[in-house]
């Protein structure tokens, strides 16, 4: 598994878009900062800029998990900015200026991210508007091959997960609004 963090990590630092496994589903990613791989995802997603992506971050107290499920939280800009100020790519929040952040858990995705010294973009491996893949074996080959890596479906990378995130909208005043339970 040393390797392949090791591979990973290179890949992201080089700027390169990454197919990988997490806490939830496999997904597709890039460095946070580098706004020219955020837009290749994109492009390799075939997705409206208009609908964001989310990042996987390090820091523990963001770890929530509700009903035992991942959770990502989609935070105002007010509340996110002075955790990452100008460090995430200006393209990668959504047009209202939130973004969603997470904390996996899961092993592989920690390291790199403690490695990489940045949060990692994550979005579904999966062309828009076409069903998310549970496992490796579903995900499209034509998405695999738009990518610059693919991590190998190594067993112990396998979640167990079979559902995205639960995703809970953190609003400017506090309150939260759950978009998926």
């Amino acid at each position: 598994m040393e390797e392949i963090i090791e591979q990973t990590v290179q890949a992201l630092r080089l700027g390169k878009t990454i197919l990988y496994p997490t806490d939830t589903i496999w997904g597709i990613g890039c460095d946070a900062r580098n706004s020219e791989a955020v837009e290749r995802l994109y492009a390799i997603k075939e997705r409206d800029r208009k609908k964001s992506m989310l990042v996987l971050v390090e820091n523990e107290e963001w770890r929530v998990k509700s009903d035992g499920r991942p959770t990502t939280y989609i935070l105002p800009h007010e509340r996110w900015y002075p955790l990452f100020g100008k460090s995430i790519a200006p393209n990668l929040p959504a047009d209202d200026g939130s973004l969603g952040i997470r904390v996996p858990d899961h092993a592989f995705c920690q390291e790199v991210i403690r490695r990489l010294g940045a949060p990692l973009v994550s979005t579904s491996a999966n062309l828009s508007g076409r069903p998310s893949p549970l496992i490796y074996k579903d995900i499209e080959e034509e998405l695999k091959r738009r990518v610059d890596w693919c991590v190998p479906p190594l067993p112990e990378f396998e979640s167990g997960e079979t559902h995205g995130s639960r995703i809970v909208k953190v609003n400017s005043d506090g309150s939260e609004t759950v978009i998926r339970p």
